[in-house]
C-alpha cells in the first residue's frame, strides 16, 4: 500500500499547470515561449565545462557526500565575505553541508527539524510563506508536520507578518521556512526582520530555514543581509539556523546540481549523518567546478546586469499595468492580471506564452479565498529578446 501521506499529496505545480493547458493549441504563427519556470537560460562562466573536462580520469572513484575540503572552503569563505562575517565565524570542516542544490537541502531540513507527536497530541507545525514553494510543504508533509501557511500579500511587504502568528502556533512550531529574496514577489526582508525572526526562533526552540538561493540576484544598492547577518548581529552563533544558498541561479548553473548549508556544527552534523543515508554525493569534477564558481564573482556581477536589463525592458512594456512593480530581488514579475488561471489558458492559445497561475502557489484561506488567484508568476530567465517578444504579446493579448 503507498504512503497515506503520498496519497494525500496534491499534483505538483507544473503537473497542474500542464493540466490547465492539455487541451488548448498554442497559435501556430510564432514560436512558443516558456516563462513559467524559473530556469535560468545564460550559459554559465566557461571555466566551469573546462574544469569538468579535466577531471576526465576521475569517474571510477566514489566522491565523499561531505565534499572535498576545498570546496568547504570556498563556502565558507564566500559566505564569509559576502555577510562581512568574522573569519572564525564558520568553520569549513563543521559547519558547511555540501548538497545538491537547495531542493534536496531544504527537504532534508524538515526531517532534521520535525519530531512528530505519536502520542496522540497536536502534530507539529512547519511554518512557510503563502505563496510557496513546494518543497517546504512536500518536506514538512513527509517529516510528520502540519504546513501553517503564513499570508505574505502585497498588504505585508509580500513576507509573513511575524507579529501576526500566535502565541499558540509559536509554541507548536518546530520548523520555519523563510526565502529571501521571496519566490515569486522579490521581496528581500531587512535586518530587523531577521533579526525577529531568528528571535523567534531561539525563543520557541524552532530551526528557521532560510532559502536564499535568489540573494546574488538583487537590484539595490547594497547586498540585501541574510540569515548569517542576523546572527552576527545577535552575537555570532547560529543555533536554530540553518541558511541555504546554490550556484543554480547566482551562476546560472541549475544543471550543476550545487549547493551548501552552513548552520551549527551540531546541526550541520546531523545533516550530514541524515544525508549519507539518503543522498548522493556530488562527483569530483563537480565539485571542483562549484568550488570555482563560489570563488569567483565577475561572472555574478554579469548576471546581475543581465537581469537589471530584463527588468528595465519590463517596466517599459508593461509599466502601468497589471499592478507591475520592479521587485529588490529574484527573477521574477508577479502580476495582477485579475484572474490567473484564465490569463494562463489565454496567453497560451493566442500568445503562445507559458506563465503560471499564481493560485498553483498559494493554498486557499480558511474562506475558500486564494490571494494568489488573481495573479500570474513570469520568470524573466530569457534572452532579452525573446523575453521583450513574449511580454509584448502579453500585453497585447491581456
Amino acid at each position: 500500500m503507498l504512503n497515506a501521506r503520498l496519497e494525500a499529496m496534491t499534483d505538483h505545480t507544473f503537473k497542474r499547470l500542464a493540466d490547465l493547458l492539455a487541451d488548448i493549441q498554442p497559435r501556430a504563427n510564432v514560436p512558443p515561449i516558456n516563462l513559467s519556470v524559473g530556469e535560468p537560460q545564460l550559459q554559465p562562466p566557461a571555466f566551469l565545462a573546462e574544469i569538468v573536462a579535466r577531471h576526465k580520469t576521475d569517474w571510477n572513484l566514489y566522491p565523499s557526500f561531505y565534499g572535498t575540503p576545498a570546496l568547504r572552503r570556498a563556502c565558507a569563505k564566500w559566505a564569509t565575505w559576502r555577510f562581512g562575517l568574522p573569519a572564525d565565524m564558520i568553520e569549513p570542516d563543521k559547519q558547511i553541508a555540501i548538497v545538491a542544490g537547495t531542493r534536496e537541502g531544504l527537504y532534508s531540513a524538515a526531517t532534521l527539524a520535525v519530531t512528530a507527536n505519536d502520542r496522540g497530541g497536536p502534530r507539529p507545525y512547519a511554518l512557510m510563506p503563502n505563496p510557496f514553494y513546494q518543497v517546504y510543504f512536500g518536506a514538512a508533509t513527509f517529516a510528520g508536520a502540519d504546513p501553517y501557511f503564513l499570508p505574505a500579500t502585497r498588504k505585508t511587504g509580500f513576507l509573513p507578518d511575524l507579529d501576526a502568528i500566535s502565541a499558540e502556533v509559536l509554541a507548536r512550531t518546530q520548523l520555519f521556512y523563510l526565502c529571501s529574496p521571496s519566490n515569486p514577489q522579490g521581496a528581500v526582508a531587512d535586518l530587523d526582520y531577521l533579526k525577529k525572526a531568528l528571535l523567534l526562533a531561539r525563543k520557541h526552540d524552532f530551526l528557521l530555514v532560510m532559502d536564499e538561493c535568489y540573494s546574488e540576484l538583487y537590484y539595490t544598492p547594497d547586498p540585501p543581509p541574510g540569515g548569517l547577518t542576523a546572527a552576527k548581529a545577535l552575537g555570532g552563533n547560529l543555533d536554530n539556523l540553518i541558511v541555504f544558498n546554490t550556484l543554480s541561479k547566482r551562476s546560472s548553473a541549475p544543471g550543476l546540481r550545487q549547493g551548501f548549508a552552513t548552520g551549527s556544527a551540531h546541526t550541520i552534523t546531523m545533516l550530514n549523518r541524515l544525508r549519507s543515508y539518503g543522498a548522493a554525493a556530488s562527483p569530483l569534477a563537480v565539485m571542483d567546478a562549484a568550488a570555482a564558481c563560489w570563488s569567483d564573482e565577475n561572472h555574478v556581477v554579469e548576471m546581475r546586469a543581465h537581469y537589471a536589463r530584463l527588468y528595465a525592458m519590463a517596466e517599459r512594456v508593461l509599466g502601468g499595468r497589471f499592478g507591475f512593480y520592479r521587485p529588490d530581488g529574484g527573477f521574477y514579475l508577479w502580476l495582477d492580471v485579475g484572474d490567473g488561471e484564465t490569463a494562463c489558458r489565454k496567453l497560451w492559445g493566442e500568445a503562445a506564452v507559458r506563465v503560471l497561475p499564481g493560485a498553483y502557489m498559494t493554498k486557499p484561506n480558511a474562506d475558500g479565498s486564494n490571494d494568489g488567484k488573481p495573479y500570474i508568476r513570469i520568470a524573466l530567465v530569457g534572452d532579452l529578446e525573446s523575453t521583450e517578444a513574449a511580454l509584448t504579446r502579453l500585453a497585447r493579448v491581456l
